[in-house]
């Protein structure tokens, strides 16, 4: 059958606008002749194109390219799949229109790590419908790297993320929100305020190194020759928090501009001239292909993070 192939991709996807991207991609290869051509034109590395289109072949369980030197021609089962996914955007592109002509409702995905779920985003959400209630959001969580990625992949519209501690590529912007100081984190009964003392004497709740964030408390124990007893290892910040107050430990943690007040529970010791920060900012790509909505949740996501710092 002419869509078999692609009605089980569809099916067994677990996010269609996922598949309707890769599909995109699959025409703008076959357009502009290899995956660094396409990349450019849709606005996504040659890594990130070479991405999607393993991935379609793998879903697809069909080989669409045949790979020799830089060009990417298509097998017969690609120029095959080429002109079913053709037929089928166009079909995409239909759906929803009414009979007045009444452009179908735009979708903003955005990738977010959890403090800004907790935090800046049901506010921004509940601004962002009220002026553009016709429009659908989708917010997506998970660490930093692997957003930055899926925003690479083209997977997300924008993420809102730590910034990464490498440089970022000339295909992708950053937009600042926040610049936040790390604290030392010890129970409300704990006396003392000589940090690397207590670091050195109590059990150490790490903020996990597969994150950014953790990355930088990592590299701070190192610069300061700091030896720590490892008892827990957790990615969520709220985790941490309750942890220390039940007197896990002591944590090395971020204060975001919208905790004034740390729980009753702990207390946070300044660690003075050796404080380092983690920057928290929204993440798109550089091709200026931002929906009018997309545009326009950024800024309001800069507008209510300034609100906060101050």
């Amino acid at each position: 059958m002419f869509f078999d192939a692609l009605t089980i991709f569809i099916d067994e996807s677990k996010d269609p606008s996922t598949m309707i991207r890769e599909l995109k991609t699959l025409i703008a290869v076959a357009q502009h002749g290899t995956f660094a051509a396409a990349g450019q034109r849709i606005g996504l590395t040659q890594a990130a194109v070479s991405a999607q289109m393993k991935r379609l072949e793998a879903e697809l369980g069909v080989t669409l390219f045949e790979r020799s030197g830089r060009a990417a021609v298509l097998t017969q089962r690609g120029q095959e799949t080429l002109q079913q996914a053709q037929a089928l955007l166009a079909l995409y592109a239909t759906l929803g229109a009414s009979s007045s002509g009444q452009e179908m409702a735009t979708r903003v995905t955005l990738g977010a790590i959890a403090s800004i779920q907790r935090s800046l985003l049901p506010e921004v959400l509940a601004r962002f419908h009220r002026q553009f209630p016709e429009c659908r959001t989708r917010v997506v969580p998970g660490l930093s790297l692997a957003l930055m990625n899926q925003v690479d992949a083209g997977e997300l519209d924008m993420a809102v993320i730590i910034r990464p501690p490498f440089s970022l590529h000339s295909d992708l912007r950053w937009q600042p929100l926040a610049h936040e100081p790390f604290r030392l984190l010890v129970p409300r009964s704990m006396a003392g305020d000589d940090w690397r003392g207590l670091l050195s004497s109590q059990p150490f709740v790490r903020y996990d190194r597969a994150s950014f964030g953790g990355r930088q408390v990592d590299r701070f124990l190192r610069d300061n020759h700091c030896q720590v007893r490892d008892v827990c290892e957790v990615d969520e910040l709220e985790a941490i928090v309750q942890l220390v107050a039940n007197e896990v430990g002591v944590a090395l943690v971020p204060q975001p501009h919208a905790i004034k007040r740390w729980p009753a529970g702990v207390r946070a010791i300044d660690l003075a001239e050796h404080t380092f920060h983690r920057d928290i900012g929204i993440i798109h790509r550089a091709s200026g292909q931002l929906s009018e909505p997309a545009k326009a949740l950024a800024a309001l996501l800069t507008r209510v993070a300034n609100t906060a710092a101050h």
